[in-house]
């Protein structure tokens, strides 16, 4: 029998992955060019913005169907720190007008990642048998 607590991972992939997805398929259409110019800014190469197409594509895709969630947890855990700390370090102790931490999408999925690193994809997913799982 299926514990509860493998419905509550399934929801924690489709809602985690599922929402970042639109994120990486905007860049498709959209382009990595602003990512590109934010890189350049602080020293860093603009071919590494590619690199979002494995974090928010890549990553979130193997998310939401199971398959190596540990691994793409991990992917994209890095992912969202790196979106943190470069496109919102100056709002890292901020508030919202409305009172929620400013980056706090951000912080969301970072910590929804988080949570499916530590647990795996539970045993409603394409693969539960590896410890990447």
């Amino acid at each position: 029998m299926i514990k509860t607590n493998d419905f509550g991972l399934l929801i924690l992939r489709l809602s985690i992955g599922g929402l970042m997805l639109f994120h990486g398929v905007s860049k498709v259409f959209a382009g990595v060019e602003g990512i590109a110019g934010m890189l350049d800014t602080k020293g860093i190469p603009g071919f590494v913005a590619y690199g979002v197409f494995v974090g928010e594509l890549i990553a979130p895709l193997l998310i939401f169907v199971g398959y190596r969630t540990r691994l793409a947890a991990l992917v994209l855990s890095v992912n969202m720190l790196v979106i943190l700390f470069l496109a919102h370090a100056n709002d890292l102790l901020a508030l919202s007008p409305h009172g929620g931490w400013k980056p706090e999408l951000s912080g969301l999925y970072l910590f929804g990642a988080l949570a499916l690193l530590f647990t795996g994809s539970g045993k409603i997913a394409i693969s539960n048998s590896s410890r990447w799982d």
